[in-house]
């Protein structure tokens, strides 16, 4: 598809630049018209193209198993599930720009925004590649809800063991 835009692009720019020639074979003069017409052409190419790019690498991370191994600890815990509000649980698309999300090939460290009906919040989440099988596993699964209460998805509490701090976890200055 873009190869497809950036041909149509190149013909755009070609027949334009030609006809400007042909007219006028010594000054390469092109009407105002045309630039305004290739000016809204390649800012709608850009647009797109950035579009689409982040479109795919939020794609990449939702399908990503380090990314589907933390959901599904979440969906697993009865009290996040309940604290959320949840079913329907909604996972909103990672911040490309937040410095606590990093990925290299051995290890993933995501902040990933969920909500349900009564609650929204984060899913800080480590986890490390093995070496040998080539598998994902995770070390560090915390919600951090709205109001300030984690719930460590890897030692769920009881119903009503819910904590207000966060335990020792500092979220909030990860690297």
């Amino acid at each position: 598809m873009h190869i497809c835009l950036f041909n149509i692009f190149c013909f755009f720019l070609s027949q334009t630049l030609q006809s400007s020639l042909c007219r006028r074979e010594i000054k390469m003069r092109v009407s105002t018209s045309h630039l305004q017409q290739l000016t809204i052409f390649t800012t709608v190419l850009t647009g797109g193209g950035i579009g689409t790019m982040y479109y795919l690498q939020q794609k990449k991370f939702s399908q990503s198993d380090y990314h589907q191994l933390a959901l599904q600890k979440l969906e697993d815990c009865p009290v996040a599930m309940e604290n959320l509000g949840a079913p329907p649980l909604k996972v909103h698309n990672i911040h490309l720009t937040d410095r606590y999300n990093r990925v290299d090939p051995y290890t993933a460290q995501i902040k990933i925004p969920v909500s349900g009906s009564k609650n929204g919040g984060y899913l800080f989440t480590t986890s490390i590649r093995d070496l040998d099988t080539n598998k994902w596993s995770l070390k560090l699964a915390v919600l951090r809800l709205r109001e300030g209460q984690t719930i460590n998805l890897l030692d769920p509490p009881l119903a009503q063991e819910t904590t207000k701090d966060t335990l020792g976890l500092d979220t909030e200055h990860w690297n």
